[in-house]
């Protein structure tokens, strides 16, 4: 497929598209993103994802100002040039173009990178392993920053070591996969990580809370452990490349199948969620 992009107003194709050097996402990964899935140039959730882009630019001080009516106007247009069928877009915004120098430049006006990539989607039945390691992030996960330098090393230890995903703790404490939050049942009871600065506000993970109470399936938000992974009934790993696929193996032990039932129920919700809103059937 055709793989599209955008800087700053001017659109082109991505491999030729190019930014200055001085951006200073180049030199400091200072630089905010968020990737949204799209269905037949439908962005699915686009306001959720939104809301987080614009919340991770004031906590990261960045000054986008650009309305949100205009930016979903830029992004109707680069959609409106990709192909149809599964997809994912990626907006970036960052401090933008300044000579070298820690601090921030004044009067500096933040750049705007986009670009529209095939997204295969894992088939329904996709199950997952993990391999557990310690969390070595920085304390600011709760920014959707482009600083992804320990989860990109996490991943590709678990891919060396033949597992899907990585399961990250801090201590005895569950966070997250390297590229997705991580949920456990329990007793029909849904567990999710409480949302600190070591927790990213995962949209996938908010519409299966909001599914979840509007369907009679219990939720609970608290710190939980890695025995209590290994122990739980089942284990869901949610992202937005990923909806919602089962865990089965944990360093080489099986886990989880003792509630299929609510696990399917959640995986059913999800994928009418998506129907419902971009009338696409996955």
């Amino acid at each position: 497929m055709k793989n599209n992009a955008y800087f700053n107003g001017t659109f082109g194709d991505f491999d030729t598209m190019t930014v200055p050097m001085s951006e200073r996402s180049i030199y400091f990964g200072d630089a905010v993103y968020d990737a949204i899935l799209v269905l037949d140039r439908k962005p699915f959730t686009l306001d959720m994802h939104l809301d987080r882009l614009y919340r991770s630019c004031e906590l990261t001080s960045i000054s986008f100002n650009m309305d949100r009516e205009a930016l979903k106007t830029e992004i109707d247009k680069l959609l409106s040039m990709a192909d149809m069928g599964t997809t994912m877009l990626y907006i970036q915004v960052s401090r933008g173009n300044a000579p070298r120098k820690h601090e921030f430049p004044e009067s500096v006006k933040p750049n705007l990178l986009m670009f529209v990539k095939s997204c295969p989607l894992p088939a329904k039945d996709k199950r997952a392993s993990l391999l557990s390691m310690e969390d070595m992030r920085f304390k600011y996960c709760n920014i959707k920053t482009v600083n992804l330098l320990p989860n990109v090393f996490a991943a590709q230890k678990a891919t060396e070591e033949g597992y899907t995903e990585a399961l990250m703790h801090r201590g005895e404490r569950v966070t997250e996969a390297a590229h997705s939050s991580i949920l456990i049942i329990k007793n029909g009871k849904v567990i999710m990580p409480p949302l600190d600065e070591l927790i990213l506000p995962g949209i996938t993970r908010a519409i299966i809370k909001e599914l979840c109470d509007k369907n009679g399936i219990l939720t609970e938000q608290r710190v939980f452990t890695v025995n209590e992974v290994l122990d739980a009934d089942e284990i869901l790993l949610c992202s937005t490349t990923k909806n919602v696929i089962l865990v089965y193996d944990i360093d080489g032990k099986a886990v989880g199948g003792k509630d299929r039932a609510t696990a399917n129920k959640i995986q059913e919700l999800f994928l009418k969620k998506i129907y419902d809103e971009t009338g696409v059937i996955l």
